[in-house]
């Protein structure tokens, strides 16, 4: 078993359709299976062999997939990472790793440079023309490197909200199944046009966007960061049939100025994961671009697809759908006993998608997976039909004078107020009640309204313990390498202009 084998197969399915695509730069899979095959040959040379990890920093940028996929039939470990790293960031991550070589891209070689050499890794720079003559001169390796299903293909960091990131071991066997379900609900065939709009170092847009596609013979056209306009711009000159996004990149696409001027007639089916899709957002979207949006969950430990609305049943608006096939999805209390349905509780899942491990972690893994289950730290709420809904993360919850206050529940209602664009609700230190309600919103283009308004809006439609006391305004609100809102960043003026 190799990862890799969805390329050297494709590639003998459609060895001419265009695999993947960046403005007028086209590869075609025969064209992507030699390259990768180049890319095993060099890491070959190095002495590099099964098991071995390999960095890779690079953004959404043909050479990812040639590298990433190059690591794998070397029957290396990938860990890929965010192109935006500083020193200490790399070194930390190649030295955790224990990687031996990272290919980094030419725009951000003085921090991966100097990071890698601190880790003591090999520093392979990719840069325009001097990588196809690195790849030209090697002989390539066309054979497949056979790896066990439980052999680690991927090492995937987490966001270290809390202490230093941990590194997901993911699987072949993870990956491949978790790839081939991606494919089935998106109905990822090589007549499909998948926009490649989310980092391909992350764990949505390598499974769902890039395997997934790559998987089905189908084109991956890329968009190295996001721009609402150029991402119209792209649906329309490829005739994009799927995209995938977070819900920040749906509210940016549907408040773009410049949306009707462009044809997206073409998009069929949209996924959304990442974060919980407000249902406001969603039926606006639906409604202006005349397409299907499907919300799903899942984490870097689970590959990362768990559960899903699935196009040929019901969809529920504000649901994360059902767990995929195979995989098992309960909501817990505190003692892991199931909870009644429509009781909030924690998300564990247990399948074939669940990671192997927390690389060089054992406590950790240990702690995460008790029982046999991933515990995800979200709390959620299950109905009869068996649908989840994200009630908020464990440690986002707001405990109010008692009260625990699920700031998911009040963005909702500030979601449906029309000046609003986006908003971010968090708990601000208070010294009688713990925790006060406090909320940062951006305001659409145009729109105005004050902090009193907002907080007495909210007031109207949730119970007096839940509505902010405390409303700002912001530009824009801090955001991670996906688009996700990075609650832990947001901060609160010394003096707000909502009433006490």
């Amino acid at each position: 078993m190799n990862l890799a084998t969805i390329v050297t197969k494709s590639a003998e399915d459609v060895p001419e359709r265009t695999a993947v695509k960046l403005d007028d730069i086209e590869i075609s899979y025969r064209q992507l299976d030699e390259a990768s095959a180049r890319v095993a040959g060099v890491l070959g040379a190095k002495g590099i062999g099964a098991g071995e990890r390999v960095g890779i920093m690079l953004p959404n940028i043909p050479y990812f997939p040639i590298c990433y996929y190059g690591v794998l039939r070397a029957g290396g470990i990938v860990v890929p990472m965010n192109v935006l790293l500083k020193e200490r960031e790399v070194a930390y991550h190649l030295s955790d790793s224990g990687a031996r070589v990272v290919f980094a891209w030419d725009g951000f070689a003085q921090e991966a440079e100097a990071g890698a050499r601190e880790a003591g890794t090999e520093y392979v720079v990719v840069k325009v023309g001097e990588f196809e003559q690195l790849l030209a001169r090697t002989e390539p390796r066309p054979e497949m490197v056979d790896r066990d299903e439980s052999d680690t293909a991927v090492i995937l960091y987490t966001s270290g909200t809390t202490g230093t990131p941990k590194g997901a071991e993911l699987t072949h066997a993870n990956l491949l199944g978790n790839c081939e379900r991606a494919r089935s609900l998106f109905d990822l065939g090589s007549d499909r046009v998948t926009l490649g709009a989310l980092p391909l170092f992350h764990s949505f847009g390598q499974t769902c966007a890039m395997n997934a596609t790559i998987g089905g013979g189908g084109m991956l056209t890329l968009l190295p960061r996001f721009e609402a306009a150029k991402a119209l711009e792209i649906i329309e000159r490829d005739r994009v049939n799927v995209f995938e996004g977070v819900p920040t990149m749906y509210g940016a696409l549907l408040h773009s100025p410049e949306r009707e001027r462009f044809d997206t007639s073409s998009l069929e089916v949209c996924a959304s994961g990442g974060a919980a899709l407000p249902v406001e957002l969603l039926r606006g979207f639906e409604q202006a671009f005349g397409c299907e949006v499907l919300e799903g969950y899942g984490l870097s430990e689970t590959s990362p697809v768990a559960s899903f609305n699935h196009p040929e049943r019901e969809r529920k608006a504000g649901s994360i759908g059902t767990a995929i096939r195979d995989v098992e999805m309960k909501v817990v209390d505190d003692h892991d006993s199931p909870v009644p349905v429509g009781e909030v509780g924690e998300i564990v899942i247990r399948g074939p998608n669940v990671m192997k491990g927390y690389w060089n972690r054992p406590d950790a893994t240990e702690e995460v997976m008790r029982g046999g289950w991933l515990h995800t730290g979200d709390l959620a709420t299950v109905d009869e039909d068996g649908y989840f809904f994200i009630v908020d993360r464990k440690k986002d919850m707001i405990i109010r004078g008692g009260y625990n206050v699920y700031p998911r529940e009040v963005e909702e209602v500030l979601y449906e107020h029309p000046a609003v664009r986006e908003a971010a609700v968090v708990g601000l230190p208070h010294d009688e009640l713990g925790e006060e309600v406090g909320a940062a919103v951006v305001l659409k283009e145009g729109a105005q309204t004050t902090a009193q308004e907002l907080s007495e809006y909210v007031k109207g439609q949730v119970a007096a313990f839940k509505y902010p006391r405390e409303v700002w305004f912001v530009e824009d609100l801090p955001k991670g390498p996906t688009g996700k809102i990075l609650k832990r960043e947001i901060k609160a003026p010394a003096k707000t202009t909502a009433p006490g």
